[in-house]
Order: structure tokens, then C-alpha cells, then sequence
């Protein structure tokens, strides 16, 4: 049997055709984190609550598995420590117990499922007693550095 290269050209064309999958369209559920909110305190070793708006989900969410991650005043997110993995990203909530690091102003959270999105920023504190923000002068401090190194 002859073929000519022009039919098995034709052939492999079919043949790629014909195994390809069908292109579907993926829905990415990308929810707005709602809690913390800018002002919010949190105390290193504190249990606390993070919220996202579950109001409008698509039909069919690609991945449903969350995971929350931390990112840090450098605007670098600490992907080797999640807060919290393995949620159903429909729940609209996750309890985290808020590790230990240094204090700062500028601390955001990043919600991964199907895509990722960052949270306001927000305060986290060494929990020494029961002063909130205002009372740690590090943290004035570190806001006026910043200001001053940007001008």
C-alpha cells in the first residue's frame, strides 16, 4: 500500500483533530476577602476569623480547595507557611491562629482556589497585653521611615 505525503499528512491531521479535547470554559472564582478590613488588629497567637464574600459564585468553580496565605510588609507571601489549606472555598469563612511575626501596619492576606486575590492590609501585633495598635510606637516608627525612604 502507497501512501503519498500529502495523505499521511492528512492522516496525522485528522488524527490530532480527533484526540484533542474539546475546549471548555473555566469559571475562576476569585471571592473579595471582607475580613480583616484595614484597621484591624490582630495579636500574634490570637484565633481569628477571615471572611470572603460568597454572594455570587459560578455554576462550576474549577478548584474549590483554599488556601489562605500571608503576605508579609516586604509585599513578599509566605507560600512555605499557609495559615490555612485544604477549606472549601464556598464556606466564606476560615479560623486562623495568627503566627508569630514581627509587628507592622502592612500585613495583607491572599486567598487561593481557583485564582488569588489580596486583602486589604492590616495590623498584627506581638501579643504583650491589651493595647491595640496605637500604643506600639515600633509601629509609628516603621510608617514614618517608610514615608521618609519613599520621598
Amino acid at each position: 500500500m502507497k501512501f503519498s505525503f500529502t495523505t499521511l499528512l492528512s492522516l496525522a491531521a485528522l488524527a490530532t483533530t480527533s484526540l484533542a479535547a474539546p475546549f471548555q470554559a473555566r469559571d475562576v472564582y476569585s471571592p473579595k476577602l471582607l475580613t480583616p478590613a484595614v484597621g484591624t488588629v490582630w495579636k500574634v497567637g490570637s484565633t481569628q476569623n477571615i471572611t470572603w464574600d460568597v454572594s455570587s459564585p459560578p455554576a462550576e468553580i474549577t478548584n474549590r480547595t483554599g488556601v489562605i496565605y500571608l503576605k508579609k510588609p516586604s509585599g513578599l507571601i509566605d507560600l512555605k507557611h499557609p495559615l490555612a489549606q485544604g477549606f472549601d472555598i464556598t464556606s466564606g469563612r476560615q479560623e486562623v491562629t495568627v503566627p508569630s511575626v514581627p509587628s507592622s501596619k502592612k500585613y495583607a492576606l491572599v486567598l487561593m482556589g481557583d485564582s488569588g486575590n489580596d486583602g486589604p492590609t492590616f495590623t498584627i501585633v506581638q501579643a504583650l497585653d491589651d493595647n491595640d495598635a496605637d500604643d506600639f510606637p515600633d509601629l509609628e516608627e516603621e510608617d514614618e521611615e517608610e514615608e521618609e525612604s519613599d520621598e
